[in-house]
């Protein structure tokens, strides 16, 4: 990899140094710098547990559907380590591990015994006490009968308008069942290529419509729980990196949705699964997607990222034909960073841009049309932050012009935004037309960032006089609220 400016160079070898102290060779490089982690170091072995995880909207669902899986997956997930669980519940930590592979717990006893391990309050398991869902300590067989019949009477209410004697029963308060594990006994291909399609399925969905947070974070939160179950030594690195993959995807739809603390864990988490599994290209997609990210916000931050990915990527095989696609965005992704620095203006910054513009094409052949485009897009966008617009418009409507005959309908309206944010502001007649179609287009988005990139079309729009576009302006502010 060639070097970069002073900057960079220093910032890379500051990488690299801190690397080596904490990394020693052949370890895996995670670097526990989280204050969680440091403050785990001077937890007591026996300190009572902190009362604010049980009161948290994931494990109280946890709780109320008995899901003692997904009781143990938080509290691992809080630093509670599995000996410490099974410590404090009286159970081995084989018996453990069989309740964080799926295993159900159904015995009273023992449910009692891991309420009372635990100091959780009996009742939020359904156990005798108040705020029991039923009152009172029930049978396996029981709750299944009362689902049956509760099915059974609100089918009678569609049918008839209203409950039928004999035909069922309500039941008031009936708890949510705890999800599905589905856990395979062991993870083979098939269930590798399982996650594979959920991921590219999520991903189709996020650039037609944009959005796809909820669906992106718990799919992720669901799948990870496949890494419990038996796999071979190449299986089990496929499943990472698949993993990997569907964290990033869901990393991206929680950005476009605005959620930006859940875009950023399960972009840290794509990387600390891709470095798990030794994969070098996922580790550094997954870094430049969070660059993207924040670089409208923090372009320091993404520039740092970009490099940081451009360093992992170093370690991937230069036989991989997906290398020369990413090293080309993470360019690309390095000149729109520098284009948002508040120093953008210097000579030497700019200099950079283009450079880093131009690397991003050298060499590079697009796998499609539409990564084609996309590229255009991205590059429009960074040379429209570096003044030279009439570049900036050409890149904008080949964009444009390519999404609209595919299904990426988010990324045909991002550049349907641009170009008319162009017209607008260099006053082409066609600019109000064009203004017009945009917003539309943003507002039967489920996209956060497209309704953000109408807010600087809304000022062009103010700019411009006349009344259509005063109330083009006003229509535009009101979308990017919405």
């Amino acid at each position: 990899m060639q070097r970069r400016d002073s900057s960079v160079s220093a910032w890379a070898l500051a990488v690299r140094s801190v690397q080596r102290r904490c990394c020693p060779a052949g370890s895996v490089r995670h670097l526990p710098w989280s204050m969680s982690y440091l403050e785990r170091l001077d937890m007591p072995e026996h300190a009572p547990l902190d009362p604010a995880l049980f009161a948290t909207v994931k494990m109280r669902r946890a709780l109320a559907g008995r899901d003692i899986g997904g009781v143990y997956r938080l509290l691992k997930a809080a630093g509670v380590s599995q000996r410490e669980i099974a410590r404090r519940t009286g159970q081995s930590q084989s018996e453990v591990s069989e309740i964080l592979a799926g295993r159900q717990v159904r015995d009273v006893r023992v449910l009692e015994r891991i309420a009372d391990g635990l100091d959780i309050p009996r009742e939020l398991v359904g156990l005798a006490g108040a705020g029991s869902p039923f009152g009172e300590v029930v049978s396996e067989e029981d709750v299944k009968r009362r689902y049956a019949t509760h099915l059974l009477a609100m089918g009678a209410i569609a049918a008839f308008g209203g409950p039928v004697r004999g035909i069922g029963e309500l039941a008031v308060g009936l708890p949510v069942p705890a999800m599905p594990t589905e856990l395979p006994s062991r993870v083979g291909t098939t269930d590798v290529a399982t996650i594979r399609g959920y991921t590219d399925h999520l991903l189709t969905q996020a650039r037609r419509y944009g959005g796809q947070a909820g669906a992106g974070h718990a799919l992720a939160e669901w799948a990870d729980q496949w890494l419990a179950a038996d796999a071979t030594n190449k299986t089990h690195r496929a499943l990472l990196g698949e993993l990997s993959e569907l964290h990033t995807v869901a990393g991206y739809c929680c950005s476009d949705s605005g959620a930006v603390e859940a875009a950023y864990h399960h972009f840290g988490r794509g990387v600390e699964l891709a470095t798990d599994a030794g994969d070098g290209y996922r580790a550094a997609n997954a870094l430049r997607h969070a660059a993207m990210m924040i670089d409208r916000y923090e372009p320091n931050n993404a520039l740092k990222l970009i490099q940081l990915g451009q360093l992992r990527l170093g370690d991937a095989p230069r036989d991989d034909p997906r290398v020369r696609e990413l090293t080309a965005w993470l360019h690309v992704g390095s000149a729109f960073a520098l284009a948002n620095l508040d120093r953008a203006d210097l000579s030497s910054v700019k200099d950079q841009a283009r450079s880093d513009l131009a690397r991003s094409r050298d060499g590079w052949e697009p796998p499609d049309a539409h990564a084609q485009a996309d590229m255009d897009l991205i590059t429009a966008m960074t040379l429209i932050h570096m003044g030279q617009l009439d570049t900036a418009e050409a890149a904008a409507v080949t964009a444009a012009r390519v999404f609209r005959q595919g299904t990426d309908r988010r990324e045909g309206v991002i550049a349907d935004t641009t170009v008319a944010q162009l017209h607008v502001q260099t006053g082409e007649p066609d600019g109000l037309r064009l203004a017009a179609t945009a917003i539309d287009g943003v507002a039967e988005l489920r996209s956060a960032h497209a309704r953000q990139l109408v807010v600087p079309l809304a000022a062009a729009l103010e700019a411009r006089p006349g009344g259509e576009a005063r109330e083009l302006a006003g229509h535009a502010r009101r979308v990017a609220a919405a």
